[in-house]
């Protein structure tokens, strides 16, 4: 069966039925373009037909050329592209044009098939021969088994994707094939008969010799060496392959890469630790990188204990981290064992550190970076906050253009952020983290701080949305700030349900986890969620060690205003005034480390005045807008709230209550009146305030505890109350305004 695009057909008719005389035309196509079929159509007609002609020899050519000294001798010669011999050219070259020879489209290839065949098209291209082998693969055989080692290799490379700079010989004759596509890829019919018709072990050597020849070169071989992963080949220039592959590879193939080089013959290495670390499998980082530090002849031990630096770090564990750093002794590792040292409380061991950071090294971005990260944690904790946050921003700036590929324990962007939470400058560090997400560098940590940002600042929806896009492969550290995140949120929202569903977690958050000078954001959560649950005493050992840890560094006011501030809540809910006033009184001391520890402070003064019964609104309400101002929004409304629900001045109570509502990002109070509750409402505020339980009210109303529940919410939604607490501060005052 011949299907001819519609010029090419009017050609062979002319050629057939004389019309066209003398004919003196070729046909150069690939294999599988259906030359031989044109000549067989062409048989009768009064014309010479020779096929194959790029397989002649220089008598057969030579004869051919006699042929054609006959002005009215006719010719149709058929040939590959590749090879052309001399006298083939010449022959070529007397020739009055081509007859051409296209791919089907996919209307011939349907009518060639007789069904649809769109998927028949895009495996073949429209190759007629290959068109015919789609449902056949062994008609390609005989192409296969002609075909020469330079070719085939030739034609694995393109099954890869690698096609590698062979030599040109090689190139044009598997283009003349027909098994390739015009842009040089391997057609997927022809990808499948290679895999199916070659003998595998002949498939396994010719691959092998190819990502050789590739490894000379000096070119990448990962296309090239993936089919290889499981054969079981050993020796030294495969495990060399293989390494190279492994180091253009993805984490999770470069896992299985290394793997297959150590089998090939290729000790552990740090590299294949490495590779871990990036896939996020500390435990493999960690059990590798302890063989090769192991290994006294090893010569990548300081790179390993690097490697088991950062995996620890990111398990949490920074005091053995900052140890395998020091012990690693290159100028990042002693950058990244000043950091460990200073935030597990070991000032001296910090500061011999610091000394050698980045000594010795080229100076690299990434080792500026590192550096700077290191002196900025030590500002952090001997310098005024602001200096040390300059620094630290400084350093993240230097790294963003490597921060993608660069493999840290702790990234100067995170760093920055928490000096900046912990200083009140939440503004600095949005943008900061912002920039590490898009630059690709430990994006999950990045977004779990920028979640905590919105959290303080009362943005609980948005924060709420930062922890889901962090995702739930975390690390041990990330995980720590997950939970805390989760925490804090349902403790905002005084949802009591939630808050014990998620303690289970904390528990375990806060055992698998030590505390260190970077978690005091999640511990200080914890702990004032132990108090409102009655399990501080599960998370006092922890807090010790916390607390200890300030202590050994001098007692930072960087560092220890957070802790005061979470330890001044947690023993308010505890009831523990005398603990209260230690923690206000320390946060008083730290007051002259700068504005925001100021108003720190006198919020701190004002909450043990409230909780006396002494409410000043006006001093309440400037303390609770400092609070506002230093980026802890929900803090400030807090404490506007619990002092209006405190004070026995109606008035008073009113503007505590309108200042919580603007502090909330809500409107104030409107009119005055009582239109806002309907009767059935108002009695069950009144019970509610009576101090009566949900079922109590119901046996007293003659409804069901449910139905008083959803009253409840009701009132709470059409009031706008961010809390419990804050809704009984407005359901007094409504019922006050009921009354008068």
């Amino acid at each position: 069966m011949i299907l001819l695009d519609e010029p090419t057909e009017r050609v062979c008719a002319a050629i057939v039925s004389g019309e066209l005389a003398p004919v003196r035309l070729a046909m150069v196509a690939p294999g599988g373009y259906g030359k031989t079929t044109v000549l067989d159509h062409l048989a009768g007609a009064d014309v010479r037909l020779v096929d194959d002609a790029h397989l002649l020899g220089d008598e057969d050519l030579a004869a051919i050329l006699r042929h054609l000294d006959d002005e009215q001798a006719g010719l149709v010669i058929a040939a590959r592209p590749y090879p052309r011999p001399v006298k083939l050219n010449e022959v070529l070259g007397r020739l009055r044009g081509q007859i051409v020879l296209r791919p089907f489209d996919r209307a011939r290839t349907e009518r060639f098939r007789g069904r649809e065949s769109a998927a028949v098209q895009a495996q073949t291209g429209g190759v007629p021969g290959l068109v015919r082998a789609a449902d056949d693969l062994t008609l390609l055989r005989h192409e296969l088994d002609r075909a020469s080692e330079d070719v085939l290799r030739f034609l694995l490379a393109a099954e890869a994707g690698a096609g590698p700079d062979l030599a040109g010989t090689a190139i044009e004759a598997a283009h003349a094939t027909g098994l390739l596509a015009a842009d040089g890829t391997l057609l997927p019919v022809a990808a499948r008969a290679l895999r199916e018709l070659i003998p595998h072990d002949r498939q396994i050597a010719l691959r092998r010799q190819l990502v050789e020849r590739q490894l000379e070169r000096g070119g990448p071989v990962l296309r090239l060496v993936l089919p290889l992963l499981g054969a079981g080949l050993t020796g030294d220039g495969i495990a060399a392959a293989f390494e190279a592959a492994a180091a253009e590879a993805e984490p999770a193939t470069a896992l299985e890469l290394y793997e297959a080089a150590v089998r090939a013959g290729r000790p552990v290495s740090a590299r294949w630790a490495e590779a871990a670390v990036r896939h996020g499998d500390f435990d493999t980082a960690l059990r590798l990188a302890d063989q090769v530090i192991a290994a006294e002849s090893a010569p990548d031990r300081g790179e390993a204990a690097r490697i088991a630096g950062i995996a620890l770090a990111h398990r949490g564990q920074l005091a053995r981290s900052a140890e395998l750093f020091q012990w690693s002794d290159n100028g990042d590792g002693n950058c990244f064992a000043a950091i460990g040292f200073y935030g597990t409380g070991q000032a001296t061991q910090a500061r011999q550190a610091l000394e050698k950071c980045s000594a010795g090294g080229p100076p690299t971005l990434l080792a500026g970076a590192v550096s700077a990260a290191a002196k900025g944690i030590a500002e952090s904790v001997t310098d005024q906050p602001a200096v040390a946050l300059a620094t630290l921003v400084r350093s993240a700036e230097m790294l963003e253009p490597v921060s993608a590929s660069a493999l840290l324990p702790d990234s100067p962007a995170a760093l920055g952020a928490l000096v900046a939470l912990h200083s009140g400058e939440a503004a600095i560090a949005e943008p900061l983290l912002a920039r590490a997400v898009e630059a690709g560098s430990l994006v999950a940590r990045h977004r779990l701080l920028l979640a905590w940002i919105a959290m303080v600042r009362g943005e609980e929806e948005t924060a709420a949305t930062r922890l889901g896009e962090a995702g739930d492969e975390l690390a041990p550290r990330d995980w720590l700030f997950a939970v805390g995140l989760r925490v804090g949120l349902a403790r905002r929202a005084s949802d009591l349900a939630a808050l014990r569903r998620i303690w289970g977690q904390a528990r375990e958050a806060v055992v698998r986890h030590p505390v260190d000078l970077f978690t005091f954001l999640p511990f200080g959560e914890f702990e004032v969620a132990a108090a409102r649950l009655g399990e501080r005493a599960r998370l006092a050992p922890h807090l010790r060690q916390a607390r200890q840890l300030l202590a050994a560094l001098g007692d930072p006011p960087l560092w220890a205003t957070a802790l005061h501030w979470s330890g001044l809540h947690a023993a308010i809910l505890d009831e523990q005034p005398g603990e209260a006033a230690e923690h206000a009184g320390a946060l008083r001391a730290a007051a002259e480390a700068g504005p925001y520890f100021e108003v720190m402070a006198r919020a701190a003064e004002c909450w043990l005045k409230v909780l006396g019964g002494d409410v000043d609104p006006i001093a309440v309400e400037d303390a609770a807008r400092g609070l506002h101002g230093a980026g802890l929004c929900w803090d400030g409304a807090r404490l506007a709230g619990q002092a209006a629900i405190r004070t026995s001045d109606r008035k008073a109570m009113v503007t505590l209550l309108d200042c919580a509502r603007v502090l909330q990002g809500r409107e104030p109070s409107v009119t005055p009146g009582p239109t806002r509750l309907s009767e059935r409402e108002r009695q069950v505020a009144e019970l509610v305030l009576a101090g009566l339980t949900y079922k109590q009210i119901g046996d007293r109303l003659f409804i069901s505890a449910k139905t008083v529940e959803h009253h409840m919410a009701r009132m709470r939604q059409r009031i706008g109350a961010g809390s419990r607490s804050e809704l009984l501060a407005e359901l007094r005052v409504e019922l006050d305004q009921g009354t008068t």
